[in-house]
């Protein structure tokens, strides 16, 4: 796409790495050092940054994902998923080796344990990819605060690009100052309760939340079964978990950052945003990994089952 100021406004750039998620779910017990665990159930999965483009293309938004892929089976797995998913290939870079990304994940008993690998490659230049494609949102899916993404998310502050940051399980602490930088650039930062927690060194949720928000305007905290709380402007909203009966949370993160983003694109409140996104993380549940992400049309669906406690309440909002 033209940098030409003429040019449309992409939606939704997503940058992140794919992942291929071997999930292992209804265990028969729980995993322990030195045992083995059978499993009830079994799918290979595409997953990472694909599950935030994948969610954010089924409720019908205009979504660049800028990955890369390799001669690996992994790549090509999630490659073809992309594909079926009528997914934009512009941002695509394809190497002539392997590109290998896999998380295998445990789930059972109402949450999950993952091992990760990935083979190390340079990401495009961030900076250069907002200019060229100037979105309306940049989803990141991890918490970044080296040198290159400050870079970029200045070049996103000055083109007006509303920025939503996941955590993910990294090692980090706001007694780190670049890390404070990357957050105080970011528009909405959407960590789970745990990986809040464990930032800010706080040890309740209430301490977290006025930590983070002294940084960022927008803080999203991912509750699973207990919902999820927004506070914005100083205002605290708070939304229940939809009852739901869990099959896997592989993905159901991701998932609800699509319906927050969802909600934001189509001018809704912080309040609605955030009621998008506890259902399209529940419903994100009752599939492994992403399979189940909700398309537009079952969105309104989801929100209406919120009141109906006919269903077992399991951790079905999302982590």
């Amino acid at each position: 796409m033209s940098t030409n100021g003429s040019a449309p406004r992409r939606d939704v750039l997503v940058a992140g790495a794919y992942f291929a998620d071997l999930v292992f779910h209804a265990l028969q017990e729980p995993v322990r050092q030195g045992g083995e665990v059978f499993a009830e159930g079994f799918a290979l999965v595409p997953g990472g940054a694909y599950t935030l483009a994948m969610a954010v293309h089924r409720l019908g938004h205009d979504v660049l994902w800028s990955t890369d892929f390799g001669t690996d089976p992994f790549s090509a797995q999630v490659l073809s998923a992309a594909r079926s998913e009528g997914l934009d290939e512009t941002g695509f870079r394809h190497h002539p080796r392997p590109v290998r990304c896999l998380t295998v994940s445990l789930s059972g008993f109402g949450d999950r344990a993952m091992v990760s690998y990935l083979d190390r490659i340079d990401p495009r230049p961030l900076g250069a990819l907002l200019r060229e494609h100037r979105p309306r949102v940049l989803m990141l899916p991890q918490l970044r605060w080296d040198a290159g993404t400050l870079a970029a998310l200045r070049v996103a502050r000055r083109l007006g690009t509303v920025v939503v940051m996941d955590c993910q399980d990294v090692a980090a602490g706001l007694d780190d100052a670049a890390v404070r930088r990357a957050l105080a650039l970011v528009d909405v930062f959407v960590p789970n309760l745990a990986e809040a927690l464990r930032l800010t060194g706080t040890v309740d949720l209430d301490d977290a939340l006025a930590e983070l928000s002294a940084l960022v305007p927008t803080v999203v905290v991912k509750r699973g079964g207990d919902g999820a709380t927004a506070v914005w402007d100083g205002r605290r909203h708070d939304v229940p978990a939809v009852p739901v009966d869990v099959v896997d949370t592989t993905g159901a993160g991701d998932c609800f950052n699509a319906g927050f983003v969802h909600g934001l694109l189509g001018g809704r409140s912080v309040a609605d945003s955030l009621a998008f996104a506890v259902a399209c993380g529940a419903a994100a549940t009752t599939a492994p990994g992403s399979a189940a992400a909700l398309r537009a049309d079952r969105l309104s669906h989801w929100l209406d089952r919120g009141s109906d406690t006919s269903h077992t309440c399991g951790r079905g909002c999302a982590e």
